[in-house]
């Protein structure tokens, strides 16, 4: 069973610190969990990730997070889903997790007609060359915590001040700008039931064989 819990706008240091805290205190029962939550503006950096893929100064908050990836921004109109999962009771591999984890990103922007892809060696998913969705996790005793980015309604400027990803040249975009009109709250939505559709597709599986 899945829960899913909206935190609404927050902090991303204390919304870090209460993944840590759930992951740490989880056992073989704990339900998974998926929190959604848009972020006060923040640049967080992954584990490998370093101070040289920022191109300009800024005076937004840097966090060094546990998370894997490099640099990211995340603001206010950005669908920030965070998977706290346990891989060894759902029998997934961390690769195959973050396939799925793509796929749900992939099949929201499909509902809005919007085509987007995987790049081989970049995990996130873009759409005509810029990138539109991050991602990055943290694995510890089988259960992930941190998850996915997707631009949905924001702004994209602070991006200008990174390499995002770590990927140079690379650009980014948001579904706004390719669907007119679009609802924060729609898009959240569909990508809540994408995920929870996906899960609930591979527990099926798994129990066919």
């Amino acid at each position: 069973m899945l829960k899913v819990r909206d935190l609404g706008t927050t902090d991303y240091r204390e919304t870090w610190q209460r993944m840590q805290s759930f992951t740490a205190a989880r056992d073989h029962a704990t339900p998974d969990e998926l929190w959604l939550t848009e972020h006060l503006p923040v640049f967080t950096l992954g584990q490998t990730a370093n101070h040289s893929h920022f191109l300009l100064d800024t005076t937004i908050p840097i966090v060094e997070s546990d998370r894997g990836g490099q640099v990211t921004y995340h603001g206010p109109g950005q669908i920030v889903g965070y998977a706290l999962v346990d891989l060894k009771r759902a029998k997934i591999s961390v690769h195959d997790f973050v396939c799925l984890l793509e796929q749900s990103m992939i099949d929201t922007l499909d509902s809005f007609g919007v085509v987007a892809e995987r790049m081989p060696g970049n995990p996130g998913v873009y759409t005509a060359g810029r990138k539109i969705g991050a991602l990055g996790l943290r694995v510890r005793r089988s259960c992930t915590y941190h998850g996915i980015s997707l631009n949905v309604a924001m702004d994209l400027k602070p991006f200008n001040v990174i390499e995002p990803c770590g990927i140079p040249g690379m650009t980014v975009t948001q579904l706004s700008d390719l669907v007119p009109n679009v609802v924060f709250d729609d898009a959240k939505l569909i990508f809540e039931e994408t995920f929870k559709t996906l899960c609930s597709a591979r527990v099926t599986a798994l129990g066919a064989t």
